[in-house]
C-alpha cells in the first residue's frame, strides 16, 4: 500500500523547527504591541465574492490561484488567499469602523494559493499582517513601514532593502491608465495572453507580469510618479520626509505596483536579495477604497503582509537563528518497578511546580535511558533505584558541566537545586 504524503506545496513544521517559529511569532507580537496593534483572527474560508470584489477579479490571485469550492447550500466559498480582505469584512460586519480611530489590527495566519511551489513560495503559507484604518495621512503610511523596519532591525537582518512608490488615487489614476493603455496598445500582439486580457480591464496589472517579454515592454512604460495629482505628490513627498527624519533608508522604485487591485497611493516592498527569486519578504501599501468596495463606509486604510517562511530563510542565510533549546529540565531514570512508580510520581510533582520533567515510560535499561536523556538534551539527570528511595537521597547530575551532587528526593528541594544551577 502506498504511503500517504502531504499535499504538494504544503509544509510540515517539525518539533525541531517549531522553536524558531515560536520565537518569531513572539517577536512579532511584541513589536505589534509596541506600535499599538491588537490581534485579530479571521475564518479560514470566506465567501468567494469577498475576494472577487475586494482583491479584484483581474488579479492572478483570484483568477488563477484561489482554492474555491461549492458548499452544500450552493454558495461559493474560498480558502483565504490573503488577509486584508478578510480583515476588512470583519471590520464592517462587527462595526469596528464605528470605534476609536485609528483602528490598528494585526494577524498571524496561514493562507492558501494554488501556485507553482518553489523556494520561498508554497501553496499554504504564513503571514504576519497589519491593517491600520481611519487615517489618510502619510504618518499612517510611515508608521506601518517603520513597524516592519523595526522588526527586521530587531532580528538583526542587514540585507534588507525598502522600496517605495505611489500609484495614485481615483483622481489621478484615470490619466495614468490612459497613458498605459496608449503605450501597451502598441505592443498588444507581443503581450502574453493573460496581459492581453488585462489590458482593457486593468492595464496596471501588465506592469506586474512576470513574463520576460511583458516585463521588458513594461520597463519603458510611463511611470506612476509622472502622473500623480498634487495631493498624491504632496502625500508621497511627506512620507519620504518622515522616513528620512526617522532614519529609515529607502529607494524610490517606480516599478512597484503590487499585485492586488485594492492598492491606491503608497505602495512598498521590503526585499532580501539573499533568498533568491522570491526576494520580497514584506509588501503593502494604502487601500483607501477597499471597505466601500465590499459594502462598508468610505475609510482610509494602510497595511502590509510579511511572509514568515521567507523571513526564516533570510535569518538562516545571515546566520541569525538564535540557539533555542527545547530540552527538559530534568530526566529521572528509574531502576526497577518500585523506582519507576516513584519516578513517575516525582516527575508529576515537579511538573506541577513548573519544572519540565521526563521519566521512562518505555521500560528501557539504564544505558538506554541515559542515551535518551543525552539525545533530548536534558539539563539534569537523576538516577533512582531501591537504595536511593530507602535513603531518600540520589545523585543529581548536571549534564552541562558534569558536576554531581547528592540531593534529597523531595520535589521542592530538586526544584530549588535546578533553578539555582540553571
Amino acid at each position: 500500500m502506498n504511503k500517504i504524503q502531504k499535499p504538494k506545496g504544503t509544509l510540515d513544521i517539525l518539533p525541531s523547527d517549531i522553536g524558531l517559529w515560536q520565537y518569531i511569532e513572539g517577536e512579532v507580537r511584541n513589536i505589534a504591541k509596541i506600535y499599538g496593534f491588537s490581534e485579530i483572527r479571521m475564518p479560514t474560508f470566506e465567501s468567494t465574492e469577498l475576494f472577487c470584489r475586494g482583491v479584484g477579479d483581474t488579479t492572478d490571485v483570484v483568477g488563477k490561484e484561489m482554492y474555491t469550492f461549492i458548499d452544500k447550500d450552493g454558495s461559493s466559498l474560498s480558502l483565504r488567499p490573503e488577509g486584508t480582505a478578510g480583515v476588512a469584512r470583519s471590520v464592517i460586519e462587527n462595526g469596528l469602523y464605528a470605534g476609536a480611530m485609528p483602528l490598528k489590527l494585526f494577524y498571524l495566519s496561514n493562507f492558501f494559493r494554488r501556485e507553482k511551489p518553489q523556494a520561498g513560495r508554497s501553496r499554504e503559507f504564513w503571514q504576519f499582517g497589519t491593517e491600520l484604518y481611519g487615517s489618510n495621512m502619510p504618518e499612517a503610511d510611515a508608521q506601518v513601514i517603520m513597524l516592519a523596519d523595526s522588526l527586521f532591525k530587531r532580528f538583526g537582518l542587514k540585507n534588507v532593502t525598502l522600496r517605495i512608490n505611489s500609484i495614485g488615487c481615483p483622481e489621478c489614476r484615470p490619466s495614468y491608465r490612459k497613458a498605459l493603455l496608449d503605450y501597451f496598445s502598441q505592443y498588444e500582439s507581443e503581450l502574453c495572453p493573460t496581459c492581453r486580457e488585462r489590458l482593457q480591464k486593468n492595464p496596471l496589472r501588465v506592469l506586474d507580469c512576470k513574463s520576460p517579454i511583458c516585463s521588458g515592454i513594461a520597463d519603458k512604460a510611463p511611470k506612476t510618479l509622472e502622473h500623480l495629482c498634487n495631493g498624491c505628490e504632496e502625500h508621497f513627498e511627506k512620507l519620504k520626509k518622515l522616513l528620512d527624519d526617522c532614519g529609515v533608508e529607502y529607494i524610490v522604485d517606480p516599478s512597484i505596483v503590487r499585485g492586488l487591485d485594492y492598492y491606491t497611493g503608497t505602495v512598498f516592498e521590503f526585499t532580501v536579495d539573499t533568498i533568491g527569486a522570491q526576494s520580497t519578504v514584506c509588501g503593502g501599501g494604502r487601500y483607501d477604497g477597499l471597505l466601500s468596495s465590499i459594502g462598508g463606509p468610505e475609510m482610509p486604510a494602510v497595511g502590509f503582509g510579511m511572509g514568515i517562511t521567507r523571513l526564516i530563510q533570510a535569518l538562516k542565510d545571515e546566520d541569525l537563528v538564535p540557539n533555542l533549546e527545547s530540552s527538559s529540565d530534568i530526566y529521572i531514570a528509574p531502576l526497577g518497578e518500585n523506582a519507576s512508580s516513584f519516578a513517575f510520581s516525582l516527575a508529576q510533582k515537579l511538573r506541577n511546580m513548573g519544572i519540565s520533567a521526563e521519566t521512562d515510560i518505555c521500560g528501557r535499561s539504564l544505558k538506554a535511558q541515559m542515551k535518551y536523556a543525552d539525545k533530548t538534551g536534558a539539563k539534569f539527570v537523576l538516577v533512582i533505584g531501591d537504595n536511593e528511595i530507602a535513603e531518600n537521597e540520589a545523585e543529581l547530575r548536571n549534564m552541562r558541566n558534569g558536576e554531581r551532587a547528592k540531593i534529597c528526593l523531595n520535589a521542592e528541594t530538586i526544584m530549588t537545586s535546578i533553578k539555582t544551577e540553571v
